[in-house]
């Protein structure tokens, strides 16, 4: 892809100013809408990551906007300090929304999932009676669950782990959509919490066996242990349901969201469990100054009012059917795999041919050749391509989506 002298010179800015902590794809966004993006030359392009599943409702959703300028017009920060007049309104709502006895607000999914974390050792300490210092936390292999020093401890990718340490212990690491060794690891009597994505969505949109949630629950339950669902990119209707656990009847006893419980419009997250869990926390234990502002507040009911509002989980589940079946029907030489539910999807490609490095092109070089389509989609892994574009898609945007995808895949295999 030819960059414009416009377009190379933001990236250079953040070249030479900015932290090498993300390897972008060379385009420059600067408007979005819907599922489309445009770069800074006007290009239009088709978004099939929707910001790692942040922008399920759609760029600049015009309700969530709306939510996001009144509000900041009127009280957009108090701390915790004081009360507000959003917060325990919108408490109230997602609670009952997802039937949950209460809810701590925080600004990031890392920070969610760190707020899990400290949610569940405290609950082990002083409800279940674990002595001081063991309580265990039992997490998955190809985990991603954040970038924090608690969680990449229980990460087990090297890129995430190395030179950080020293890492903090009290994890227990067992397959994914294993139950024999979840059975196994329950037996630990300091093992307070499992901590699980339903779907691993970084390490590949791996989508476990059916019934693997429900048999996982239901194990914790008899071990008294809390089964904490990160549904931070799997929630909000991506997967054809409101949450990926519905999809097996399954009631976390935690719950973690982030990402599209602000459409994208600004950091919020939130973890929903039961009294038990969340009055272990005491004043002065726990907090955040941004956590559960105003705007937050507001932004995160108009968000989640869009989802129902719109259908989106049931847009997802139609339009992920199609999406996989139509690529499936392709029996495409360079796809080995396809899988996903809803509109959170990957494929695996094959190594085929030479890069311009004259090494064998991954599903880097693939994301790279969609943007002359005008796609954006990026890889996962060495050999997957993740495709989550924003539900409210419309039916012919995707078959553009999937033509593009296929004419890169062709032109790729010759």
């Amino acid at each position: 892809m030819n960059l414009s002298p416009k377009s190379q010179s933001y990236i250079e800015l953040e070249k030479k100013y900015g932290a090498h902590n993300y390897s972008p794809l060379p385009v420059v966004l600067a408007k979005g809408q819907g599922a489309r993006v445009w770069d800074v030359d006007g290009k239009e392009y088709l978004d099939f990551l929707s910001a790692y599943s942040a922008v399920n409702q759609g760029h600049c959703h015009p309700k969530i906007v709306k939510a996001l300028m009144d509000q900041a017009q009127k009280l957009a920060l108090t701390s915790r300090a004081f009360y507000n007049d959003q917060l325990g309104g919108f408490e109230k709502w997602i609670c009952e929304l997802l039937g949950f006895e209460r809810m701590i607000p925080m600004n990031s999914g890392a920070e969610g999932v760190e707020t899990a974390l400290k949610l569940a050792r405290k609950w082990g300490y002083e409800v279940k009676k674990v002595a001081k210092d063991q309580a265990k936390i039992i997490v998955v292999q190809d985990n991603f669950h954040g970038r924090t020093i608690g969680i990449i401890s229980a990460s087990t990718e090297a890129a995430s782990k190395d030179n950080f340490g020293p890492l903090l212990p009290g994890y227990v690491t067992i397959p994914y959509n294993d139950l024999p060794a979840l059975k196994t690891a329950l037996q630990d009597p300091n093992v307070v919490a499992f901590l699980v994505e339903p779907i691993q969505g970084e390490a590949g949109v791996i989508v476990p066996q059916e019934g693997y949630l429900k048999s996982a629950a239901q194990m914790c339950r008899e071990a008294r242990v809390l089964f904490m669902a990160d549904e931070v990119q799997t929630g909000l209707a991506r997967t054809g349901k409101m949450l990926a656990c519905d999809h097996e009847g399954v009631k976390p006893d935690v719950l973690i969201l982030g990402k599209a419980l602000s459409g994208g419009m600004l950091p919020i997250s939130a973890v929903l469990t039961s009294s038990e869990v969340m009055l272990t926390i005491k004043p002065g234990e726990h907090g955040s100054t941004f956590g559960g502002n105003p705007v937050a507040c507001a932004v995160a009911r108009a968000a989640l009012e869009v989802i129902q509002e719109e259908k989106l989980a049931e847009r997802a589940e139609k339009l992920g059917q199609k999406f996989r079946a139509e690529i499936s029907s392709w029996n495409h030489p360079l796809i080995t795999t396809v899988r996903g539910k809803g509109l959170l999807n990957a494929i695996v490609v094959k190594p085929h041919g030479k890069n311009a490095k004259g090494e064998p092109r991954t599903a880097y070089d693939i994301c790279h050749d969609f943007l002359d389509q005008g796609l954006l989609a990026k890889q996962t892994h060495v050999h997957a391509i993740r495709f989550a574009p924003p539900l409210v898609i419309t039916e012919a945007e995707l078959d553009r989506g999937l033509a593009a995808i296929k004419k890169v895949l062709d032109a790729s295999s010759k």
